[in-house]
C-alpha cells in the first residue's frame, strides 16, 4: 500500500510503500476512495497537538470499501461504502462513555492521530466507529461530512436553537453548516477575513444573510456565533456580537491564546463554550440530515502524492470549501 506519513512534526509527509496491513478482530479495512484534508490535519502536522503516535499516516475524512473484515465483525460486508472520522476508538468504560459523552473518552484513539488514517491508499479502522455511506454518491463530495460536517453540526447544536447565527472562519465547515441553517430557516451571518471578499461572496452564495469581515460588526445581534477559525481574538468580537443570553461556541481542536476582554462583554449571561471531538450518534443524527437538506459540498482534488501541497493551500487560506485527496 502507499501512504503519505509523517516522520517528525513541522516537516513534509512522505510518501512511502508499505506492506498491506490485516484488520484485527473488530477492524475493517478499507480500500481508500477519498480523503479529505481538515485544519486538525494540519494542526497534527505542525505540532500544534501534543503526543501524536509518530509515525502516523494523517487524515480523518476517509470515504472507502471495505475488502477485508477481522474476526467478530457484524452488520458490514467487503464492498461495502464506510465512512471514517476522527473518533477511531473509545474504551467503553469510563465515566464518559458510561454517561453518553464518549466524545471526552479517557482512552480514546483518533484517526489520522493516535493511528494511522485515510492519507493512503488503504486503512484499517475499528468497525464499530465506520458508517455506512450511499453506495451511488460521489466519494470525493462525501469526504467533508466526515469531520467538517460533523464538528460543524455538533457545534451546530451547541449552539443552540437561535435564528440567528454567526459563523466566523468560512472554510469547509463553515460552508457545510451555512447549508444546513438555510435548510432549517435560520439566518447566516458569516464573518471571513478582513478584506476576503470571495469568501464572503462564497458564503453569500451558500444562503448567507450577511457577510463581511471578521473585523465588521453585524447589522442584527446574533443569537449564537460559532467561532471555526483557530484564532482566539475571535472570542471577543464574537462575545461583542452576540444578544444578551446568547452563546459563543469554539469548534476547533486547537486556538491561539483568547486575549484579555473586559467582563461587560461576557456579562448578562453570555456563555463561551467549546465542542471536542464528536460522538457516534452525532455521526447518526448528521448524515441522516446532509441528503435532507441538500447538502452540496465545494471541493478541490489533489492525488495523493500532492498531500504537502493541499496542506500548504489550506495553511495559506488559498482554499473555497475543502481539499481531497484521491489515491
Amino acid at each position: 500500500m502507499k501512504g503519505m506519513v509523517l516522520h517528525e512534526v513541522r516537516t513534509p509527509l512522505r510518501l512511502e510503500e508499505r506492506p498491506l496491513p490485516s484488520p484485527g478482530p473488530g477492524e475493517i479495512r478499507l480500500v481508500v476512495e477519498a480523503c479529505a484534508v481538515c485544519r486538525t490535519d494540519l494542526h497534527v502536522v505542525e505540532g500544534d497537538l501534543a503526543n501524536s503516535s509518530l509515525p502516523v499516516v494523517p487524515g480523518h475524512e476517509i470515504v472507502g470499501r471495505i475488502d477485508a473484515l477481522g474476526g467478530g465483525v457484524t452488520g458490514l460486508r467487503n464492498g461495502e461504502r464506510v465512512g471514517v472520522p476522527w473518533l477511531g476508538h473509545t474504551c467503553g468504560h469510563c465515566p464518559y462513555c458510561t454517561s453518553g459523552r464518549e466524545n471526552l473518552c479517557d482512552e480514546p484513539l483518533f484517526t489520522g492521530y493516535t493511528r494511522d488514517g485515510g492519507f493512503a491508499s488503504h486503512a484499517v479502522a475499528d468497525a464499530a466507529y465506520a458508517f455506512p455511506l450511499p453506495d451511488d454518491g460521489n466519494p470525493v463530495a462525501l469526504a467533508p461530512l466526515l469531520c467538517a460536517g460533523l464538528i460543524g453540526w455538533r457545534s451546530l447544536v451547541a449552539a443552540g436553537p437561535g435564528e440567528r447565527i454567526g459563523i466566523y472562519g468560512f472554510g469547509a465547515a463553515a460552508h457545510i453548516i451555512t447549508q444546513v441553517c438555510t435548510w432549517q430557516e435560520r439566518h447566516v451571518f458569516a464573518f471571513a477575513r478582513p478584506g476576503d471578499v470571495a469568501a464572503q461572496d462564497f458564503a453569500r452564495s451558500l444562503g448567507a444573510a450577511w457577510a463581511g469581515g471578521s473585523d465588521q460588526e453585524p447589522p442584527e445581534r446574533l443569537d449564537a456565533a460559532i467561532i471555526f477559525a483557530p484564532v482566539g481574538e475571535l472570542v471577543p468580537l464574537a462575545l461583542r456580537a452576540v444578544r444578551k443570553g446568547g452563546r459563543v461556541v469554539c469548534g476547533g481542536i486547537h486556538m491561539s491564546d483568547i486575549p484579555q476582554f473586559p467582563y461587560r462583554l461576557l456579562w448578562e449571561e453570555r456563555q463561551v463554550v467549546s465542542v471536542a471531538n464528536l460522538t457516534r450518534q452525532d455521526a447518526v443524527d448528521f448524515l441522516a440530515i446532509a441528503p435532507k437538506a441538500r447538502i452540496r459540498t465545494q471541493t478541490v482534488c489533489y492525488p495523493l502524492e500532492a498531500a504537502n501541497e493541499a496542506l500548504d493551500d489550506l495553511r495559506s487560506g488559498r482554499l473555497q470549501g475543502a481539499a481531497v485527496l484521491v489515491p
